[in-house]
């Protein structure tokens, strides 16, 4: 059964909820928080954000970050929905 996700952003501290079927993007824009965005693909990485904790599944197969980047915790919480609870870090 599908689960609800609980996510942090540092520095701030703010917390909120991802449903299933969301992306972290959908939630925390739901949540009310001013996350900076443009093209909700995946392709601007506008988005962009660290995971200093949990894991995250994409929605597409090349989600616009480097293997580099996905070693240094860079996601792109626009096509990523949570597959655990998760502390993310705006850069």
């Amino acid at each position: 059964m599908p689960v609800r996700h609980r996510v942090q952003i540092l520095p701030a501290g703010t917390v909120f909820e991802v449903q299933p079927g969301q992306t972290i993007l959908e939630a925390a824009l739901a949540a009310g928080l001013n996350w900076p965005r443009s093209c909700r693909s995946g392709a601007c990485r506008t988005c962009m954000c660290q995971i200093e904790s949990g894991r995250v599944r994409y929605r597409m197969e090349w989600p616009g970050v480097s293997p580099e980047e996905k070693e240094w915790g860079c996601m792109l919480p626009c096509v990523a929905e949570p597959d655990s609870d998760l502390v993310l870090r705006q850069v």
